[in-house]
């Protein structure tokens, strides 16, 4: 264990990430709820969700909030396994996809590689104890 800060290093760079993320989820969900919100709410309110945890994960990583980064990362990761599996189970039940939908294949899986990438720094960069 390295007992780095969480936010320097490549901790920027997944700062960076998440905010392009949050910025670009959110913008998405927000349109989609705005002009369609009754094609398919589920799928809308979940990328809504994956917004919000996108913008809490970049703050905790950029505020070096490791605790925070390491809940918000842990719901990221559950999230995207759990509604890419229903996703590719069940396509009707998501007949528009969200930001996690088959493992995040709209956005070239980052949704899946990245909570992966953020758990090992947050526990990388963690004191030894």
């Amino acid at each position: 264990m390295t007992g780095m800060p969480v936010n320097t290093g490549p901790g920027r760079l997944l700062v960076a990430l998440y905010g392009v993320f949050a910025l670009a989820a959110g913008a998405r969900a927000a349109v989609q709820i705005a002009t369609k919100y009754h094609e398919a709410p589920l799928a809308y309110v979940l990328s809504a969700f994956a917004a919000a945890v996108y913008i809490l994960l970049t703050v905790a990583l950029a505020r070096g909030a490791r605790r925070t980064a390491l809940a918000a990362c842990s719901i990221e990761l559950a999230g995207v396994l759990i509604v890419g599996t229903l996703s590719v189970m069940d396509p009707a039940a998501f007949p528009h996809a969200t930001v996690w939908s088959g493992y995040g294949s709209g956005y070239g899986f980052i949704p899946l590689v990245l909570p992966v990438i953020g758990l090992y720094w947050i526990f990388h960069t963690r004191k030894a104890e």
